[in-house]
């Protein structure tokens, strides 16, 4: 009962708020929109890829923080360091989370 709760949980959690077509069209119509989501590519890419293995990993921040021997709260601030500009993670920082989740980290360039 409570892996099924965990596994709803998770889903809610990692769902994106639904826009419509028409939305994206009008919010991707102004030049400068388009231009700061396009910079943003990166770090949401980087981001994602960090809530897919955990959500892969059926884990919580809390289960995840235990497996690199940190807080939930450290787990919280370094999934969210990467939309903003204020703390960028180590390499070894996410090598751990990575091994947390039972991944590797492979970092490539496009």
């Amino acid at each position: 009962m409570a892996k099924s709760r965990l596994t709803r949980e998770l889903a809610e959690k990692f769902n994106p708020v639904s826009h419509t077509a028409e939305d994206d069209a009008r919010l991707f119509a102004d030049p400068k929109f388009r231009d700061a989501y396009d910079a943003l590519e990166e770090e949401f890419t980087a981001l994602n890829a960090l809530l897919e293995a955990r959500k892969e990993a059926g884990l919580t921040q809390a289960q995840i923080a235990a497996r690199m021997g940190t807080t939930a709260s450290a787990v919280s601030r370094l999934e969210t360091s990467l939309s903003s500009e204020k703390h960028s993670p180590s390499f070894a920082t996410l090598r751990k989370y990575a091994a947390a989740c039972g991944k590797k980290l492979v970092i490539s360039f496009a």
